[in-house]
């Protein structure tokens, strides 16, 4: 079983021909609202993956709540563990260029509210050998509390570290699993403008000293990650992006429901790295795609 540990956002998307510089205004041609979240993304991809998923957060008590768990709920995702609080839910405004890159900010609203307590909550109705998946858009010190206490249960760890918070390093060195894009490994890392190269030696020299998994996703160019002394990689499909929002988040919920579905790490890597890319095809969509071997196969 997966529980995800995280955010729940409604996002407010316009996409532009190209994103604005700072101070700059530029002319949109669409709008539009969806549901979102780092921690809401991950746990409907791992739901439309086929696995069952517990979500776990808190959404205001506004207009937007409803809207922003009705995909999760449509997918079957378990949300009794998500907490209604006053004040409003948690927003994204995102613009999206016309190549497909964007620019994000997150108002927390009711995930700045999830609480240690929360978190021994949700973990406290966790079993040894499932799997919490956790990001950085509810507060730090909910978020440590989660790590911790899985570890004493023997319960898998996998910490996404996005945002780039200040604490991110810190937290990092707390889950079994992590995964980073580029920016977030050299914070990690403590190494700025690492080439492929250095990329690769900091990959095992942290592994070395940590004996955690690590997984960095480099875009088109695939994901590079190491466990257990072994160095893996994974390529997506050729694609053309329309909107890489959420691809990462996607990636994260593909591969945590192949290893909870009984992959081994390469397959799961591979898996997650299809669904990444997949998920650039369309603006604000995610792939359904079965965890079967003949379906994988042929990705």
């Amino acid at each position: 079983m997966i529980t995800v540990f995280g955010s729940i956002n409604m996002d407010l998307i316009a996409t532009t021909e190209r994103l604005p510089k700072p101070g700059e205004t530029v002319a949109g041609n669409g709008f539009a609202t969806a549901a979102g979240g780092k921690g809401a993304n991950q746990a409907l991809a791992a739901r439309r993956a086929g696995r069952y998923v517990h979500m776990a957060g808190a959404v205001g008590k506004d207009g937007f709540a409803a809207d922003a768990l009705a995909l999760l709920d449509e997918a079957g995702t378990d949300l009794s563990l998500v907490k209604h609080v006053d004040g409003p839910t948690g927003t994204a405004l995102i613009l999206v260029g016309g190549d497909g890159e964007n620019m994000i900010a997150v108002v927390p609203g009711a995930n700045g509210l999830v609480t240690p307590a929360d978190a021994e909550i949700a973990v406290g109705r966790m079993n040894e050998g499932d799997m919490l998946m956790l990001q950085l858009e509810v507060p730090v010190a909910a978020v440590e509390r989660a790590l911790s206490a899985a570890r004493a249960k023997g319960i898998t760890s996998i910490l996404n570290l996005a945002p780039l918070i200040p604490d991110a390093p810190r937290l990092g060195r707390l889950a079994d699993i992590v995964i980073a894009n580029e920016t977030e490994f050299e914070r990690l890392a403590g190494q700025d403008g690492m080439d492929a190269q250095a990329r690769e030696a900091a990959l095992v020299r942290l592994h070395q000293e940590t004996g955690q998994t690590l997984i960095v996703t480099l875009g088109g160019d695939g994901v590079i990650a190491i466990r257990d002394g072994v160095i893996s990689r994974a390529q997506g499909l050729a694609i053309d992006p329309v909107d890489t929002v959420g691809a990462g988040d996607t990636f994260c919920g593909y591969f945590a429901a192949s290893l909870d579905d009984g992959a081994d790490f390469p397959t799961a890597l591979r898996r997650a790295a299809v669904a990444g890319s997949l998920a650039c095809l369309k603006s604000g969509a995610q792939p359904s795609i079965p965890l079967s071997e003949e379906v994988a196969d042929r990705l």
